[in-house]
């Protein structure tokens, strides 16, 4: 599982150097194989998007899931165009280390300061500076409709 925010600066290459702390689980999950791809969901205002960043076996799965939707809903084939199409294999190496392709890059406005945020099974890596709007979006409530409040209400902590 995976959980809580760092902040990464990416090298001249594009690679990120995954935390430490997440290293053995991914090694163990995944043999290092992860999948990278365009986040499907809102963006800040004015702001790039971000990426979400999956061990194999958590994509495998979704995939999975996709595979089942019908092949002539709009939606569907959106979803399956966006996602899947933009994915892209990459391998954690020795050092921790996976390079972001340039495209994926380029579409959350990356350049050297990110933010990676765990996710319970993938992670969103962020543009350090999209992270602190979307983080204040979230602290404000400014983007909770009342169907998503409703969803949630049967939550306790």
């Amino acid at each position: 599982m995976f959980r809580g925010v760092s902040t990464i600066n990416l090298d001249v290459k594009g690679r990120l150097a995954i935390p430490t702390r997440y290293r053995a689980e991914l090694q163990e999950s995944c043999e290092r194989q992860m999948i990278v791809t365009i986040a499907m969901d809102e963006r800040c205002v004015g702001e790039p998007g971000c990426l979400w960043l999956y061990p194999l076996p958590e994509w495998e799965k979704l995939e999975l899931t996709i595979s089942k939707l019908p092949a002539l809903n709009k939606m569907a084939g959106k979803l399956r165009r966006f996602l899947i199409g933009n994915a892209s294999e990459c391998e954690m190496d020795a050092q921790g280390r996976l390079l972001l392709p340039e495209k994926l890059r380029k579409f959350a406005g990356m350049e050297k300061h990110i933010v990676l945020v765990g996710q319970l099974n993938k992670f969103e890596i962020w543009n350090a500076s999209s992270w602190d709007v979307k983080e204040n979006e979230l602290m404000n409530g400014d983007d909770a409709s009342a169907s998503d409040l409703e969803e949630l209400s049967s939550l306790s902590f």
